[in-house]
C-alpha cells in the first residue's frame, strides 16, 4: 500500500510540473486574444493592448492613457485512443474524451503616468490542466482524474529611458491548487479496486521582466523573461477502499502528503516589422527550461482520519522517480493585415514541442509536438473600444503511452490529440 500511495502521489507532482505544457497545447496561452491571432507570434514585441503586462511588462511604455484589456479563451479538444494494449486485471473503454470545454478569464490594466513611467497589473491564469476520463476507462489505474489550476496576480511597472528602449518588471502571487484521482489494485488484494484521491494547494512567488527595444523606425524587438517558480504542496491523500479489503486496511485511510515542485522559467524572444501602413509581419521564439524536472521526490506520512478505529497501517517514506524532460523550444510566425480603419486581420502558424519523451508518457498527460494555425479579427466599434476574436486549430503529433507501476499492471495505447481553441476580448482605452 505504501508504495501505491507514494507511486499515485508522484503523478500530482507530474501533472503539476507538466500543467503548462498541457495547456499551451489545449488551453492555447489563454492570457491574450489579440496575441491569439498572430499565433503568439511578437508576444514581446507587439504591445497592441494591456495584455502586455504579461506578453512584455516593457511594452505599457508604449500605452498611452489607461487601457483594459480582458477576455475569455476556450477549448474544444478531441482525442482517439487507438492500439490499447496491457496486462492489468482491469477491463474497460477507451473514448478519449477525456478533456472536457474548458473556458479561462483573464483581465489587465495600464496607466501612463508620465513619459518614463507606467503601472499595470494582470489576472491570469498561467497554468492550467484537466483530465477527466469516463468512468470505465481501462487505463483508470494510471489516471482518472486530473484537474490542476493556477491563478496569477501580477502588479507591474515600467520605465521608458527615451522613445526607443523601455523596459518593466513585474512580482506574480501563484496560487497553485490540484486534485488527481486514479483507481488501483493493492498487492494485498489483488482483485479489490481502490479510488485514491489527491489534494494539495500552495502560494509561490516569481516574477517577469522585459525589455522592448525600437531598433529602427519600423522594427521593434522584445525580449521577456518569466522565472520559475517554487511550490511546495501540502495537502493529504485519502483511500476509499474497494471491496473484500482487509480490515486492518481500513484503519487509515487518509494520509499528509507534501512535494517540492519548480515551474520552469522561460525566455520569449519576438520581432515586429512594420512593412507599410497596413501590414505588420511577427517573429518569435521561446525557450523552456523543462529539463529541471529530472525526478520527483514525494513525501507521505502520518494517518490523520481512519474508519475502523485505533491506528492504520502509517504512511512514512520518501520515494524518487525519474523523469528526464528536455528543454523545449516554441516558434511562431505571424502577420497582421489592417484592411480598414476599423478592421484589422490577423494570422499566425505556431511550433510548439513537448518536453515529454515515450518512456515517461502517462494517460495524464498524452502529448507530443503540435502545429497550430490561427486566424483572428480586430475591430474598432469606437475610438476608444475594440473588439478582438480569435480561432486556433491544433494538431499534435500522434503518441504512444506505456505506463506500468511496481505491481506489474502496464496500460499501452496510441493517443492521436486535437483542438479547437476560441477566444473574444475587449480594449477599453480612457
Amino acid at each position: 500500500m505504501k508504495k501505491v500511495m507514494l507511486k499515485t502521489t508522484l503523478s500530482l507532482a507530474v501533472a503539476m510540473a507538466s500543467s503548462q505544457l498541457f495547456a499551451s497545447g489545449f488551453a492555447l496561452n489563454e492570457q491574450s486574444v489579440s496575441g491569439m491571432g498572430t499565433g503568439f507570434a511578437g508576444r514581446s514585441s507587439s504591445a497592441d493592448d494591456a495584455s502586455t503586462v504579461f506578453g512584455n511588462p516593457a511594452g505599457m511604455a508604449r500605452l498611452e492613457g489607461q487601457q483594459v484589456t480582458g477576455g475569455v479563451a476556450a477549448i474544444d479538444a478531441t482525442t482517439n485512443i487507438s492500439q490499447v494494449s496491457g496486462n492489468t486485471n482491469t477491463r474497460g473503454s477507451n473514448k478519449g474524451d477525456m478533456v472536457p470545454f474548458t473556458a479561462v478569464p483573464f483581465g489587465f490594466y495600464t496607466n501612463k503616468l508620465n513619459d518614463q513611467w507606467a503601472v499595470g497589473f494582470g489576472v491570469y491564469a498561467p497554468f492550467g490542466l484537466v483530465t477527466d476520463y469516463e468512468r470505465g476507462f481501462q487505463g483508470r489505474g494510471f489516471g482518472s482524474k486530473s484537474e490542476v489550476k493556477v491563478i496569477t496576480f501580477q502588479p507591474t511597472v515600467s520605465y521608458a529611458f527615451n522613445d526607443r528602449v523601455s523596459v518593466g518588471f513585474g512580482p506574480t502571487f501563484n496560487r497553485i491548487a490540484g486534485t488527481l484521482e486514479s483507481d488501483v489494485s493493492l498487492p494485498q488484494v489483488p482483485n479489490a479496486v481502490n479510488n485514491i484521491k489527491i489534494k494539495g494547494d500552495d502560494t509561490a512567488l516569481g516574477f517577469n521582466v522585459g525589455v522592448l527595444v525600437q531598433a529602427t523606425d519600423t522594427t521593434r524587438v522584445g525580449l521577456t523573461y518569466h522565472s520559475k517558480v517554487k511550490y511546495k504542496l501540502e495537502g493529504h491523500t485519502e483511500v476509499s477502499p474497494g471491496a473484500g479489503v482487509p480490515p486492518q486496511l481500513l484503519r487509515g485511510n487518509r494520509y499528509d502528503a507534501s512535494l517540492k515542485i519548480d515551474t520552469p522559467e522561460s525566455w520569449d524572444l519576438s520581432v515586429t516589422q512594420d512593412m507599410n501602413d497596413a501590414w505588420k509581419l511577427y517573429a518569435g521564439a521561446t525557450w523552456t527550461r523543462w529539463s529541471r524536472l529530472k525526478d520527483i521526490t514525494v513525501n507521505n506520512e502520518g494517518v490523520t482520519t481512519g474508519n475502523g478505529g485505533g491506528a492504520g497501517p502509517q504512511l512514512v517514506g520518501t520515494i524518487k522517480e525519474d523523469q528526464n524532460w528536455h528543454d523545449t523550444w516554441a516558434y511562431a510566425v505571424g502577420t497582421s493585415y489592417q484592411l480598414t480603419k476599423q478592421v484589422v486581420l490577423r494570422t499566425g502558424l505556431t511550433f510548439d514541442q513537448s518536453p515529454t519523451n515515450n518512456t515517461n508518457r502517462s494517460p495524464r498527460i498524452p502529448t507530443g509536438d503540435r502545429t497550430i494555425f490561427s486566424v483572428g479579427l480586430g475591430y474598432a466599434v469606437m475610438d476608444n473600444m475594440t473588439i478582438d476574436l480569435a480561432y486556433s486549430y491544433l494538431q499534435e503529433e500522434d503518441v504512444k503511452v506505456n505506463s506500468h507501476n511496481k505491481l506489474g499492471q502496464t496500460y499501452n495505447a496510441k493517443y492521436e490529440n486535437s483542438a479547437n481553441g476560441f477566444g473574444l476580448g475587449m480594449t477599453y482605452k480612457f
